[in-house]
């Protein structure tokens, strides 16, 4: 994997209660890097490096759901593509309805990933194909904010019921495009108690890392307009208003 480049230290002036985890894909087995040493869901692989606060790769045998599929390290099953276990747990009428999300659930192609590395941002030596942040919301918007600073970039997220693994890192890094979701909509994160509710999960692919770390060295993080209270944001929002008008009336 190719070593660290970048200057991601900007990331921790946001003193995150989670730390941001970096993600690398990897058809090759990582080097320098120690094998996980149990099975555990793909979507619980960012707490359990949070935890661990240590680097660590897993393979197929680590992944104890369907995130191996969506890695492409597995087929899809006939029960589960053909739709038959989500309305056994009541999140599907029928299997039709089950069935649909997979036209549209982002996977990897057979034998493009064989090996996944995690790594917590003080620890992380290689050049990551992914950024994950558990931020606040407040947290949320001075980031997502740092992705339009300079760009007008529009923000949006994708993801479905189930699978919240695919959009959290497969979508993001075959798009190019910031993904979130929020902890409390997957079906298996809430199931499995993997996060508490209301956190933000910010997916930066690594072609945004640049535009968004720059931005945030320029950017003003706590605007002024958060902090007047409503009757001095009116105030200053009717001067800009007016500043502008006269200036649009004068070019």
């Amino acid at each position: 994997m190719r070593p660290l480049q970048t200057d991601l230290s900007i990331y921790k002036k946001f003193n995150f209660k989670h730390p941001p985890v970096a993600v690398k894909f990897s058809m090759t087995k990582p080097e320098g890097i120690k094998q996980l040493d149990k099975s555990i869901p793909f979507c619980e692989m960012l707490r359990e490096a949070q935890r661990r606060g240590t680097p660590f790769y897993f393979s197929r045998e680590n992944e104890s759901c369907v995130g191996k599929v969506v890695l492409g390290m597995e087929e899809f099953s006939l029960a589960v593509e053909g739709g038959l276990i989500g309305p056994r747990f009541g999140i599907f009428q029928e299997p039709r309805a089950n069935n649909k999300i997979y036209q549209h659930v982002p996977r990897f192609r057979p034998g493009l990933v064989n090996y996944v590395a995690f790594a917590p941002l003080d620890k992380l030596t290689f050049e990551p194909d992914l950024l994950v942040l558990t931020a606040t919301p407040s947290q949320a918007e001075t980031m997502l904010r740092a992705m339009s600073y300079s760009t007008g970039e529009v923000w949006e997220t994708r993801t479905t019921g189930v699978l919240g693994c695919a959009w959290l890192y497969i979508y993001p890094f075959q798009s190019g495009k910031v993904n979130y979701t929020v902890t409390g909509l997957a079906f298996g994160t809430k199931a499995k108690e993997i996060f508490e509710e209301g956190w933000m999960l910010i997916s930066i692919p690594y072609n945004w890392l640049p535009i968004i770390t720059a931005n945030l060295n320029e950017m003003e993080w706590l605007l002024p307009s958060y902090t007047d209270g409503r009757e001095k944001f009116l105030k200053r929002e009717e001067k800009i208003f007016n500043e502008a008008e006269k200036e649009a009336e004068n070019a």
